[in-house]
This record gives C-alpha cells, structure tokens and sequence, in this order.
C-alpha cells in the first residue's frame, strides 16, 4: 500500500538511497565501498542488486536496511529518512517494517520451525497475525514441519524456515543477502520461487543481492554496481541476459 511522504505525496517506493556514499578506512587504506549512488526500489517488486566481487552491492543493501550507516547522502525507507533516527528508533523500524534473508540460516537450534518463524514478533512482545501466519507457513510448504528444530531439518528447509521468519510479520520489505548461496541449485530455485510467490501472491517487497545470474533471472529488475556505482539496470531479465552483462562488466 502507498505510503505518504511529509508532504502529502503518495509514493509506491519502498527503499530509496540518495547520493548513498560509504567510506571505510582513510588515506592510502581509504575503500570507496559506495560513491554516490541514487535508486530506488519499488513496492511490490522483486528486485536483484549484482556486480561482481567488491561492488559494493552487499554494502548498499547494509545501508538501505540500516544495518550500516552511510558516510554521506541518505536512505529511506519508505518516507523515513534513516539518518533521521536515533539508535532505538532504527531498532525498532527494522523490527517492524523490515524482514531479513541471509546466506547463513540464522536459526536458533534450540527452537522448532514455528518458535524460529516467530521469534522477532516474540521478543518484540506481539502476537503474530494468525491468519497471516498461516498463509506463510503453507505458502512455504511447512506445514508439516513446524515441529521440528533446525537439526531435524534439511538445508533447504530450513532456509523456508528463514524466509517465513522474515515474511511472518508482512513487513513493508524484505532483504536477502545471497539467499541461496549455501543450497545446491534444485533447492536455491524452489526458494526463489518461494520469494517469488511472495511477491506475486503475497504482496510483499523484496530486494536481493546476488551474484547468480540464474538467481538474478527471479526478478523483475537487476540493478548492476562495479566500483560503488550503478552502471546498468535491467528489466525482466533472463540468466542468459544477465551472464552476458556481468561478462561486460568483468571486462571494464
């Protein structure tokens, strides 16, 4: 759903960096991670960041979540400017209006399937919305195994367990950070299908970095970076269109 700016725009734009610039170190050790770059991610969109090894893609998607701070410009969520905020108030919108998909599962071992689906609203002290919760489960094809703690369960499920974590409180965006990247090919697809459905069928927002351009091919957009800065961006792409722009992009 729109959201509405401080003055009284509609915008159907769920993460927005302007100007985003990341530094680290200084002198002769300086890294330019990021180097001014502006784009945005719409909601309801399923959305891949790429670029090979260094650009800066993994730092951007930090950034936009507020798990890093930029060196300068800003990052919105939504109409809320990050840098705005203090510490407590960030920890709070992540936990409210973002959900988290990463490499490394992330599961506490000790709890089953549905405690780990449900922890961050449990700590947060709310109760999950039932319905909600249950349209995610099944949507994840889980419903069997809600019971079962991360060692009862296989890789690709237990990033299912994940990936519902990060829908069950319907945030207003989700990032994923190399979601599939510890999966072999079979169950890495049946997860991005997943993500996909969530974005078709759930209504959800996601923005992915990838370096896979099969990955990449589940998306309705890919934005490229090399050296901290977009240099390309593609619409429905396919893998083949999107192995043949990072091998351009290899090049430079």
């Amino acid at each position: 759903m729109p959201s509405t700016t401080t003055t009284g725009i509609e915008t159907d734009v769920a993460a927005r960096a302007i100007g985003a610039t990341k530094f680290y170190g200084s002198g002769d050790t300086e890294v330019r991670a990021l180097d001014g770059v502006t784009a945005e991610f719409e909601r309801g969109h399923f959305s891949a960041i790429m670029g090979p090894s260094g650009s800066g893609k993994s730092t951007l998607m930090h950034c936009l979540a507020g798990l890093d701070t930029l060196t300068d410009g800003r990052v919105f969520i939504g109409d809320t400017d990050l840098s705005t905020l203090s510490e407590r108030n960030l920890t709070l919108l992540r936990r409210d209006k973002i959900g988290f998909v990463f490499q490394a599962f992330n599961l506490v071992p000790t709890l089953t399937a549905l405690e780990n689906i449900t922890l961050p609203m449990d700590l947060a002290g709310r109760d999950p919305d039932q319905e909600w919760l249950d349209r995610v489960i099944d949507a994840v094809g889980l419903a069997d195994r809600t019971s079962h703690r991360p060692s009862e369960l296989s890789g690709g499920q237990q990033q299912r367990v994940a990936v519902a974590r990060a829908l069950a409180s319907n945030p207003e965006i989700i990032f994923a950070d190399e979601p599939t990247g510890n999966l072999d090919s079979t169950t890495g697809a049946e997860i991005l299908d997943f993500m996909r459905d969530a974005v078709d069928n759930l209504g959800q927002t996601i923005v992915m970095v990838t370096h896979d351009p099969v990955a990449a091919s589940h998306a309705d957009r890919a934005v490229f970076l090399v050296d901290g800065k977009i240099v390309d961006e593609m619409m429905e792409p396919t893998a083949e269109m999107v192995l043949d722009e990072m091998k351009l992009l290899s090049r430079r």
